[in-house]
């Protein structure tokens, strides 16, 4: 098993992120929210991260946390089993203005793909 997330994996369009806040779901634990769409390419899961500016003002502290992120999905990538064998898209978005650790990280992802991951069908969850 290949811990990567090269260039392939990456959800770079700006016609399907756009889909995706319009159409897509979402589930939030703590500061860290999940938007998804399942797409009908039967292609790999594509991913994307996301620090507001309101946030974090200073680009070194947006780029450490999305850093963060990364390193989080990319050892927990192998976790999301979801139905049907489909393709979906992902945007993972950190909101709080305090500055986190990688444990604090990787906590709130597990969580947050466990409950994608639920035998029930993943719905619209906000806690």
């Amino acid at each position: 098993m290949r811990f990567t997330l090269g260039k392939d994996k990456k959800l770079k369009s700006k016609k399907a992120i756009d889909a995706l806040f319009v159409s897509g779901d979402s589930i939030r634990k703590g500061a860290l929210r999940l938007k998804y769409q399942q797409v009908d390419e039967n292609a790999q899961n594509k991913v994307a991260f996301s620090v507001p500016k309101r946030f974090f003002k200073l680009a070194v502290d947006r780029n450490r946390v999305k850093r963060l992120l990364r390193e989080a999905y990319r050892h927990q990538q192998h976790e999301i089993n979801l139905p049907d064998g489909k393709s979906y898209h992902f945007m993972w978005i950190f909101q709080s203005n305090k500055l986190p650790d990688q444990d604090h990280v990787k906590q709130l992802m597990q969580s947050v793909i466990k409950q994608l991951t639920r035998p029930s069908s993943p719905g619209k969850i906000d806690s």
